[in-house]
């Protein structure tokens, strides 16, 4: 066939250009990775009661956390009575307290309002129905404190009224704000990830090295690990100032760690992952060539093949 017969081959597109995508792919991706975390944790972790009632449970038994519920729940019980109690019963109060969140009854009251207030958040999240404040039972916990007051003889413990009385916890306007950041995580905990997935897959099918692309989105894994890892050391002096003084000190700085211990996990996992990746994929190039050409070398210095043997002449 002559030459000016035959179809075009289409020219392959310049290294230069494919490890140019390929970069930007891959840093999509890498970027994508610590905030496809992030709105994964905050709209699958915390917001499912029965894992926030597991995460918080084991701070029934932390020093600071016990020390400032004694305080809130004395200072409660004050109030509550008013003038049915005498001043003096005040130390009685909070020596009471604090004995009580040394009991298993506490363990259970503590369990049980974490419940409660995390699924009344939970439902005004979730409803479409108009925002309204949130607000919380508390009297089964008063109830608590009350019996354990009158079993340790406190002057005028029986005389406590527990009232069904609903307790603030959010009001409609940060119930709003915050029921259109949910709506947002969770459609962002599954696009980000995906996306993520995708330009990672893209990034590496078009490189013009793709050992090389693969130890680029390892070490920037490893990166965006490390960042989210310093993002809740960052969040977590950012969150502890915000607080008011009241709730200011250890206590808070132990919630915080509980409720940040998955991510933070997750981001050591990145960092650990990412690492391991990009660690193969520079052994395989530095190693791997000189391996495989030993193997050609082995293969070619096999025993050679025996000559075939000469035919024998008849004799004459």
């Amino acid at each position: 066939m002559p030459e000016t017969d035959r179809a075009p081959v289409p020219a392959a597109a310049p290294p230069r250009a494919r490890n140019a995508l390929s970069a930007v792919l891959l840093a999509l991706a890498c970027l994508l990775v610590p905030f496809g975390a992030l709105a994964s944790w905050a709209a699958h972790g915390p917001a499912d009661t029965g894992r926030w009632v597991r995460t918080m449970a084991p701070l029934a038994d932390d020093p600071d956390v016990r020390g400032a519920a004694a305080d809130a729940l004395g200072d409660g019980v004050l109030r509550a009575a008013g003038p049915e109690l005498p001043g003096s019963a005040g130390p009685f109060v909070h020596d009471a307290a604090r004995s009580f969140t040394r009991t298993e009854a506490f363990a259970t009251a503590w369990a049980a309002s974490n419940r409660a207030v995390h699924a009344a958040v939970l439902r005004a999240l979730r409803a479409d129905a108009p925002a309204a404040p949130v607000t919380v039972d508390l009297a089964p916990v008063v109830d608590r404190v009350k019996h354990r007051l009158t079993e340790d003889h406190v002057p005028f413990a029986h005389r406590i009224p527990v009232t069904h009385t609903r307790v603030p916890v959010l009001p409609a306007g940060d119930v709003d704000r915050l029921r259109k950041g949910y709506q947002v995580l969770d459609a962002a905990s599954f696009w980000l990830p995906l996306a993520a997935a995708c330009f990672a897959v893209a990034g590496i099918a078009v490189a013009a090295c793709r050992r090389r692309a693969v130890t680029a989105l390892g070490l920037g894994t490893a990166l965006g690990g490390a960042l989210l890892v310093l993002a809740v050391a960052v969040g977590r002096r950012l969150t502890l100032a915000d607080l008011p003084d009241a709730l200011r000190g250890p206590a808070a700085g132990a919630v915080y760690d509980a409720l940040t211990a998955t991510l933070r996990t997750v981001s050591w996992l990145l960092c650990a992952l990412g690492l391991a990746v990009a660690l193969g994929g520079w052994l395989t190039g530095r190693y791997g060539p000189r391996l495989a050409a030993r193997r050609r070398a082995r293969g070619s210095a096999g025993p050679a093949a025996d000559p075939a043997p000469e035919p024998t002449r008849a004799r004459a």
